[in-house]
C-alpha cells in the first residue's frame, strides 16, 4: 500500500503562485508515475501532470502547460507542484496521485485526501 498526503494549498490572488507537496510512504519503491489531478466544483476530476518515478519524463495538461511545473525529490518520496500565473479557473481540490505497474497496466491506484486551491479575482 501507498499513502499520499498534500499539502500547500491555500487563498492566492489571480496571477500568484503556490506549491503543492505530495508526500508519499508505504511500498513507494512500487510505484511508477506520480501525478496530480483536480477536481472543481460540479465537474470531473481532470489531469494535471505526471511524472516518472524512475526517469523523471513529466507530461501536462494543455491547461496548465507554461505554468505548472511538475518536480520531485525521490529521497524524500516526495512531489512537486509549483503553480505560477494563476487564474481563477484554477480553483480545485488538488489530488496527489501514485500509478503502480501491474499486469492491468500502469494505473493510479493510490490518492490522497487532497488540498484546496482557491484563486481570487
Amino acid at each position: 500500500q501507498v499513502q499520499l498526503v498534500e499539502s500547500g494549498g491555500g487563498l492566492v490572488q489571480a496571477g500568484g503562485s503556490l506549491r503543492l507537496s505530495c508526500a508519499a510512504s508505504g511500498r513507494t519503491f512500487s510505484v511508477a508515475r506520480m501525478g496530480w489531478f483536480r477536481q472543481a466544483p460540479r465537474k470531473e476530476r481532470e489531469f494535471v501532470a505526471t511524472i516518472d518515478t524512475s526517469g523523471g519524463r513529466t507530461y501536462y495538461a494543455d491547461s496548465v502547460k507554461g505554468r505548472f511545473t511538475i518536480s520531485r525529490e525521490n529521497a524524500k518520496n516526495t512531489v512537486y507542484l509549483q503553480i505560477n500565473s494563476l487564474k481563477p479557473e484554477d480553483t480545485a481540490v488538488y489530488y496527489c496521485a501514485a500509478a503502480v505497474i501491474t499486469t492491468r497496466g500502469i494505473t493510479y491506484d493510490y490518492w490522497g485526501q487532497g488540498t484546496q486551491v482557491t484563486v481570487s479575482s
